[in-house]
């Protein structure tokens, strides 16, 4: 990988509002596509659910930010509850939750900036993206837009997920967006505990199979300017309701910039961020 280029204040606003302007002229075009509607009562039959823990312990990073997380993932949750995804239509989560501002009731959180933890109104909104794609990924729902951090800032203490297999947000233009390719409708569920953030994905038939996600050619290399990357591959297995395997296709090649030494001993690792 080529070493991180730093660039200037300027450049880096000129490239968000450029940005900006053009993921609002897509959301014009595509605006008739989206999923809108919300409904409060379930669809009946489950597809796959997740959950991931609002609290974790990570080194030199305030849990003021954590709690501040917490807010912002119950105001992004009653925007996104119970919307439902008819044949052909896209979710998009920016779409639907809109600016993170603190005149909306959100707070400070922790953000991931140039590969360093930093904080901004909003941060945290990351949590929900991971789960909304790794709950997809097991749906045969398709994504059809999703970004994952080039830096890989936290070791893999903790980690219950292969590397890379969430999805990082920046509004408005490092969107996710997922599309109903199937015959029916369905609904994402999410709730914000006192423990954990919990998903589902739901429908109105019986899932008639399942997923299996596999990382494979996982690596970390020492670059020709002195830092470390890692890299791998994530793939998809399909299996029947009776454990018959039927497709395997790929996912996604990751590459991120590691910000940590590799090989660190356990008792030294941090929680990973996003898993």
């Amino acid at each position: 990988m080529e070493k991180p280029k730093k660039r200037s204040k300027l450049r880096a606003k000129c490239g968000v509002m450029y940005y900006t302007a053009k993921r609002r002229a897509k959301w014009l075009t595509m605006s008739k596509t989206f999923a809108k509607e919300r409904k409060s009562e379930p669809l009946p039959c489950l597809q796959f659910t997740h959950r991931t823990p609002l609290l974790r312990k990570l080194r030199d990073v305030d849990m003021v930010l954590q709690y501040n997380k917490i807010t912002n993932l119950k105001l992004a949750a009653e925007k996104i509850n119970g919307v439902v995804i008819k044949p052909g239509q896209i979710f998009s989560f920016w779409y639907l939750v809109g600016k993170t501002s603190a005149k909306k009731g959100y707070k400070e959180g922790m953000i991931l900036k140039s590969g360093k933890v930093d904080k901004g109104i909003g941060g945290g909104m990351c949590q929900m993206t991971n789960l909304i794609y790794w709950m997809t990924l097991h749906t045969p729902l398709t994504v059809i837009e999703r970004h994952r951090h080039g830096y890989d800032v936290f070791p893999d203490s903790g980690r219950t997920q292969p590397f890379a297999s969430g999805a990082t947000c920046f509004y408005p233009h490092l969107d996710l967006m997922i599309r109903n390719d199937t015959d029916r409708p369905y609904q994402l569920v999410v709730h914000v505990g006192e423990e954990f953030l919990t998903g589902a994905w739901l429908s109105t038939q019986a899932p008639d199979s399942y997923y299996e996600i596999h990382e494979r050619n996982h690596e970390m290399r020492a670059e020709f300017w002195g830092g470390y990357s890692r890299h791998n591959e994530l793939y998809r297995q399909k299996f029947d309701m009776e454990g018959r395997f039927l497709a395997e296709e790929f996912i996604t090649a990751n590459d991120a910039i590691m910000m940590y030494p590799p090989f660190l001993a356990a008792e030294n690792d941090h929680t990973a961020y996003d898993k």
